[in-house]
């Protein structure tokens, strides 16, 4: 479990057209429910679509979710 925790960075780090697998959110209950709705929950896979610097939009269980930087920040990922 180390090792995977070791490997992880944030999802606002992973390049455009990037495959991941979410290893953890490290954000509060309010933030974790959202993103669970969203369908993001710890070992979904997705895809970044689009990094522009701002906002990313992402690929998951056949929907495109756009996610605010900070947001992004407190998902922690591995390559897929």
């Amino acid at each position: 479990m180390n090792d995977v925790l070791n490997q992880t960075f944030p999802l606002s780090q992973a390049a455009s057209g990037q495959t991941v697998r979410l290893a953890r959110i490290e954000a509060g209950k309010k933030l974790k429910h959202r993103l669970t709705e969203l369908g993001l929950t710890p070992g979904v896979s997705l895809t970044v679509i689009q990094d522009n610097g701002g906002p990313l939009l992402v690929s998951v269980r056949d929907s495109r979710v756009a996610l605010g930087r900070g947001m992004a920040d407190k998902m922690f990922v591995v390559g897929d």
